[in-house]
């Protein structure tokens, strides 16, 4: 089975460019599919999936590139740094990723939630040394993932076909869109000096495979084709990320359509009391011979 790495997946803590989703978000989505047996076999051609000769070779280009760059040095990571240094590690960047989640809260009309996301942004900068310690969560802050795929699907610009992005992964046209206009505005990729941009990149990419090692059993022992398998997952937890955790209901084969069903016979019409019948017209009587 191959390696899934943070190529293909995205994490919506992280700040761009690698705004990947991690597999233990789509752990849940994933025995959703296996339970329902919604994951699809590469015999049948996805609607939503009208690239998939492209996009099965850019998966298999991002696992050579995991296996061999990203997985060694993530296991070098967690080698060399003990847990407590990576959850601060990891806390910094989430608070960097607080400023674009805030961002798109308002650009969503979400200023609620914007309020609590720019709150979590000040606080732990604040008072958890730079974000190092997340004080928010425990001070009733919660944490949010927005980006800007979601902004453009909450003013309904659709998904598009689905596709598979070099060093990125999972995505469709709309969020790699997002992604574009993501990493051009977050904070990790607007740091100067360059030198400093880039490390923070690459720390970032490196940090986020660590913590995607401890998922992979799941979808090594999943007994499905993984690219199907990654690719089913990825727009199920984008639908829900859109609707906030509540998408519709979705609509099965065996379902019939509202539309198709026909309405309900509508009540006879009560009968019409008949006419009372109009009286006779009287004779006419011949008019007197005149004298």
């Amino acid at each position: 089975m191959a390696e899934f790495g943070p190529i293909i997946a995205r994490i919506p803590s992280t700040a761009p460019p690698f705004p990947i989703l991690s597999l233990r978000l789509l752990i849940p989505f994933a025995f959703v599919l296996l339970a329902s047996g919604c994951a699809t076999t590469s015999g049948f051609q996805n609607p939503k999936d009208p690239f998939e000769p492209f996009n099965r070779s850019m998966y298999k280009f991002n696992d050579a590139v995991d296996r061999t760059v990203l997985k060694p040095a993530a296991k070098g990571y967690t080698k060399v740094m003990p847990a407590g240094g990576r959850n601060i590690v990891n806390n910094f960047f989430s608070n960097l990723g607080d400023v674009l989640v805030t961002l798109n809260d308002v650009l969503q009309l979400k200023f609620k939630q914007a309020f609590n996301d720019g709150g979590r942004f000040i606080i732990n900068t604040a008072f958890g040394g730079l974000g190092m310690a997340d004080v928010a969560a425990k001070s009733g802050f919660p944490k949010h993932h927005e980006d800007f795929g979601q902004t453009l699907g909450y003013w309904g610009v659709k998904s598009g076909p689905y596709l598979v992005l070099p060093f990125f992964g999972p995505s469709s046209v709309r969020d790699a869109a997002g992604l574009y206009v993501d990493s051009i505005t977050g904070v990790t990729t607007t740091m100067k000096p360059a030198r400093t941009r880039n490390q923070a990149v690459v720390v970032d990419a490196v940090r986020v495979r660590a913590n995607l090692l401890a998922n992979e059993q799941v979808l090594e022992t999943a007994g499905l084709d993984p690219y199907s398998f990654m690719r089913d997952a990825y727009l199920s937890h984008r639908e829900n990320e859109l609707y906030d955790g509540h998408p519709p209901r979705p609509k099965y084969y065996d379902e019939e359509d509202d539309n198709d069903v026909p309405p309900p016979p509508a009540p006879p019409k009560p009968k019409a009391a008949p006419a009372p019948a109009s009286p006779a017209p009287a004779a006419s009587t011949p008019d007197a011979p005149a004298k």
